[in-house]
């Protein structure tokens, strides 16, 4: 299993709160830990949301 990283995933956005700085726009909420992390704690599968970002050309 290859392991997901939230920052690269068109669902992830940072929040600026102190206590919940991470966010899914799949998923719909805010959290402490990364999200693909909650994701797993709570469901015991991998996100099945994650979608790599394209680069933007210059």
């Amino acid at each position: 299993m290859q392991k997901i990283i939230c920052h690269k995933c068109i669902y992830y956005f940072v929040t600026w709160e102190a206590n919940q700085p991470h966010g899914c726009k799949a998923y719909g909420f805010k959290a402490k830990m990364i999200p693909s992390m909650v994701v797993q704690n709570s469901s015991g599968k991998p996100c099945s949301y994650f979608t790599l970002k394209t680069p933007v050309s210059k």
